[in-house]
């Protein structure tokens, strides 16, 4: 556990928001689990509960598998932290992170990784292709945003959100992967098709662009209108990783 480990704050915080540090928490580690963290860089935040524009985000120099509901950073929407605690956060991290909380209201929880193969793919031309059943799955949910070097310009905010419009998923190019949901759930599941789709790729892409079977178009076509049922799939797949979190990385909900 990281120097400075914070005390409970489940007796401090609203039921609601203590649900919804506990769901973030997990997001972390299940990040960790899957090896799709970046040492202390990338972030995962939430919407905390109430009135007040408020959010949850990890604190700065701590890694993903040490991530508890009480050590997570309550800011507002300047990242300036609104709670009691001796941690602080990344400020080119939360950059992207209060873009899209602010412009969109269905996105409570927003999930942005820098993996080798999201890199990978988000730093190919022709982006997400439909070679295997993941990639076919988003088609329709995936956005591109240009990369413009480390977050920390609150100009580029504007661009990243029209460019994301009211897409759940996004390749920023040369940079990583994104995603955005109302729920945990929702979120954590399309950022684990389009990993694991961009991984599908990049092993694809290895034997050379010329010999990859592309999906045919009637089965793109069909698969596109398929994919819109993610959401609801993924109240089926979060329980069982809440469940593998208590087996193998057990703490996050403290």
């Amino acid at each position: 556990m990281a120097d400075g480990a914070s005390a409970s704050l489940k007796s401090r915080v609203s039921e609601a928001e203590w649900k919804t540090r506990v769901e973030l928490a997990a997001l972390y580690r299940l990040v960790a689990l899957h090896g799709w963290d970046d040492m202390i860089f990338t972030h995962i935040s939430a919407r905390a509960p109430g009135p007040e524009k408020h959010f949850l985000i990890n604190p700065y120099g701590w890694y993903f598998e040490e991530m508890t509901a009480s050590c997570l950073v309550k800011v507002d929407l300047d990242g300036d932290i609104v709670q009691d605690t001796a941690s602080f956060i990344n400020p080119a991290g939360f950059t992207i992170h209060s873009a899209i909380h602010a412009a969109r209201d269905d996105a409570h929880f927003v999930i942005h990784l820098h993996t080798v193969a999201g890199v990978g793919v988000a730093a190919q031309r022709e982006g997400l292709l439909p070679l295997g059943q993941n990639a076919c799955l988003l088609q329709a949910q995936v956005a591109y945003h240009g990369y413009e070097g480390l977050a920390l310009n609150h100009d580029e905010r504007d661009r990243l959100v029209a460019d994301l419009g009211d897409k759940p998923l996004m390749l920023l190019r040369n940079h990583g992967t994104l995603a955005v949901g109302p729920t945990a759930a929702q979120a954590w599941t399309g950022m684990f098709f389009l990993e694991r789709a961009c991984a599908q790729q990049v092993a694809a892409l290895s034997v050379g662009r010329e010999h990859v079977l592309t999906a045919p178009e009637a089965a793109q076509a069909e698969t596109r209108e398929q994919g819109r049922g993610i959401g609801p799939v993924s109240a089926l797949a979060w329980p069982g990783a809440l469940r593998m979190l208590d087996r193998r990385s057990p703490g996050y909900d403290v």
